[in-house]
């Protein structure tokens, strides 16, 4: 199973690229919004990509999905775990930023979803039942400024530990996103909890 190449950039098409990693060239399917982060990459270029492995009875020929962060991976899991869409479908179907799509799954926004290729207003009603509650976390890919943050109480441990070094925030950050959240709400309990509170303010700005 392959999880993880870091590579040179050899080739570069529509929808995926071809990457070599220990003198073998990876053909690699990236959805259209991380291959948006790839346009100003060259030939030659090191790249490195968190990788879905798809191989089934009925597709025996491996597929390698690619990714920029681990957490776009773990939601692309999610993602495709809705009925009626695999990982083909999910991978031409992902045009816009995860955090975009998990905030529209968290506010019931079909139309948002609609504009996802390929996904029409059943497929959205169909996401929403089966994910909204569960995407906060994803919510919080890449948003938000550098802050100055006072000190870190044990509990969020974790969740800036998630935030860092899935999410793609600077520590400092993140430190203040948590700070700001417990603040408000003193009362949380469960890393799930702070999620739902950081990104509850985090959708409003």
């Amino acid at each position: 199973m392959i999880g993880y190449i870091e590579g040179k950039l050899l080739k570069k098409e529509e929808d995926r690229i071809l990457l070599l990693a220990n003198h073998v060239g990876y053909e690699v399917l990236l959805p259209a919004f991380v291959m948006e982060t790839l346009k100003t990459k060259q030939i030659g270029d090191e790249i490195a990509l968190y990788i879905y492995y798809q191989q089934t009875e009925r597709q025996p020929k491996p597929v390698l999905i690619g990714f920029n962060l681990e957490a776009e991976k773990e939601f692309f899991q999610y993602f495709i775990s809705v009925e009626d869409i695999g990982p083909l479908k999910a991978a031409k179907a992902l045009t816009i930023p995860v955090s975009e799509i998990a905030s529209a799954i968290e506010s019931r926004n079909i139309v948002k979803l609609k504009q996802l290729k390929g996904i029409g207003n059943r497929t959205a009603q169909k996401i929403i039942a089966a994910l909204e509650g569960k995407m906060a976390k994803f919510a919080l890919i890449r948003k938000g400024k550098q802050l100055e943050a006072p000190p870190m109480e044990d509990f969020s441990q974790l969740v800036l530990d998630v935030m860092t070094t899935q999410l793609g925030h600077k520590g400092r950050e993140a430190k203040q996103m948590i700070a700001d959240a417990l603040k408000r709400n003193p009362s949380i309990s469960t890393p799930e909890e702070l999620f739902e509170e950081v990104y509850r303010v985090e959708k409003k700005s």
